[in-house]
C-alpha cells in the first residue's frame, strides 16, 4: 500500500520546521536535524533536493540556512508527494503498461476506482494541511458525507 519513505518524512517535518519559524531568516539544516533527531547527512540530501524542487531557497554565507520558498497552501499534496517519491499508484501496471496479465486482468478496473480514489483525497489536501501544528483529526468522510466520529491526533 501506499507508504511514504524517510526522506519524505523527513521533508514533510523539515517544511513544517520552516514553516512555523517566524522570522523570516534563514533556518540551520543542522538545528532542523536536531529538533526532529534527523541524520544531518541525510536531512541535507533532503533539503536540496526540497531546494532543487522550488520548495525552499538556500541561503549561503554564515547566516545562511534554508528558507521556505513556497506557500504550502498552494501546493496540492499529490504533486508534492510524486515530486519527492516519483509516480505512484496502487499497483505497478497504472504507472508501467509492461504486464503479462493486462489482456485477461479482472482486477485492473475496480484497483483504478480504489487508486482514484486514494488520490483524490490527496489532491483535496494541501501541503500546509499536512505540516500545521497538531488538530484534532475526525476522520474521513464517510460515502454520505457525514465525519466519522473517531478521533486521532495529527501531528506536524
Amino acid at each position: 500500500m501506499l507508504k511514504l519513505t524517510r526522506k519524505t518524512e523527513y521533508a514533510l517535518l523539515a517544511l513544517g520546521h520552516l514553516c512555523h519559524d517566524d522570522g523570516g531568516s534563514a533556518t540551520k539544516v543542522r538545528e532542523i536535524a536536531n529538533t526532529y533527531n534527523i541524520p544531518f547527512p541525510v536531512l541535507a540530501k533532503v533539503m536540496q533536493q526540497l531546494a532543487r524542487h522550488n520548495f525552499v531557497e538556500p541561503i549561503k554565507g554564515a547566516q545562511g540556512g534554508y528558507r521556505l520558498k513556497v506557500d504550502p497552501v498552494e501546493i496540492d499534496l499529490w504533486q508534492f508527494l510524486e515530486e519527492m517519491e516519483g509516480r505512484s499508484a496502487i499497483v505497478g501496471c497504472f504507472v508501467d503498461e509492461a504486464c503479462d496479465q493486462l489482456p485477461t486482468c479482472m482486477i485492473r478496473s475496480p484497483l483504478h476506482i480504489i487508486d482514484d480514489t486514494i488520490k483524490s483525497v490527496f489532491h483535496g489536501m494541501t501541503l500546509k494541511d499536512v505540516i500545521r501544528p497538531a488538530v484534532p483529526f475526525r476522520g474521513l468522510a464517510s460515502a454520505t458525507g457525514t465525519p466519522s466520529t473517531s478521533t486521532t491526533e495529527i501531528q506536524a
